[in-house]
């Protein structure tokens, strides 16, 4: 029942992300927030804070035109994750301390696992493209 109710939410978010996609300057201050909100709560994130800043450093290379050998539609996938993420009203409220960041790691891992060849390709980009390891990561 949770993953039906954090797909629908993604998809909800999905179609907000469209509005970023070729916006860079949009997508530069929700990255802001989002580093903001992870660097808040590393501790309580795990294994998604990982997985959060690789997001975080496709959708900033993205936007920046570096790196484009991605579908638009990964892209989208990816931002609405990142927005459901900085909503502090989602399937569990940001408000309920220790909780309500549980769903959103649960998001970011249903995410990455489906979108999980695309973000290989980018991790092999990354380590492989002498001009993508002078990149710094957001989160860095």
């Amino acid at each position: 029942m949770l993953d039906f109710k954090i797909d629908f939410e993604a998809k909800k978010h999905q179609e907000s992300a469209k509005g970023y996609l070729n916006n860079p300057k949009k997508t530069d201050g929700l990255l802001k927030k989002a580093i903001l909100k992870a660097r808040n709560n590393k501790g309580t994130l795990g294994h998604a804070w990982e997985k959060l800043q690789l997001f975080f450093d496709l959708v900033q290379t993205y936007s920046k035109g570096e790196y484009r050998n991605v579908a638009p539609a990964t892209i989208l996938t990816i931002i609405g994750a990142i927005l459901y993420f900085v909503s502090p009203l989602d399937v569990v409220p940001d408000f309920l301390v220790g909780l309500g960041i549980l769903d959103d790691a649960a998001l970011i891992s249903f995410t990455l696992k489906k979108l999980s060849e695309e973000i290989t390709e980018f991790k092999k980009w990354k380590q492989n493209d002498s001009f993508a390891s002078l990149i710094k990561s957001p989160l860095d």
